[in-house]
């Protein structure tokens, strides 16, 4: 790193000029450390049990539009029936839902939800994706 200028504006406050380069670096530096915080935080947050990896094969259907809902019920080893049963909700709705013939309200969405042992949001934001790209789904 090069050197800085430090001085003293009229009204007495301290400045420092760098250069383009030195700025840069120090820009750098910061996006590095804010990163490498971002990462320690998430792997607390796994080692809690409060994340988890998923491969990306599940993760590639739901940005192809394919069903939160179905995505979640694969990673989880669950037919539509026993996911339905788990929900409290009948198997028919649960095929609307993912089939989405239906939108589902919030209660049974809430049910799922808990079910799948995810938050709500992990399966209606894909849905809001897709209508901002505008494909069908």
């Amino acid at each position: 790193m090069g050197m800085a200028t430090r001085f003293k504006t009229p009204n007495g406050e301290e400045m420092v000029v760098l250069s383009q380069v030195d700025y840069e670096e120090l820009v750098e530096a910061a996006e590095m450390l804010e990163d490498i915080a971002a990462y320690d935080r998430f792997q607390e947050r796994l080692a809690r049990g409060e994340e988890e990896f998923i491969p990306a094969e599940f993760v590639n259907r739901m940005i192809d539009g394919e069903s939160p809902i179905r995505v979640w019920r694969d990673v989880r080893g669950l037919s539509a029936k026993e996911l339905a049963a788990s929900a409290g909700i009948s198997a028919t709705y649960l095929s609307e839902i993912e089939s989405r013939k239906k939108e589902g309200s919030i209660s049974a969405l809430k049910k799922i939800a808990k079910a799948l042992k995810v938050d709500i949001d992990d399966l209606v934001a894909w849905g809001d994706h897709d209508a901002e790209s505008g494909s069908a789904g």
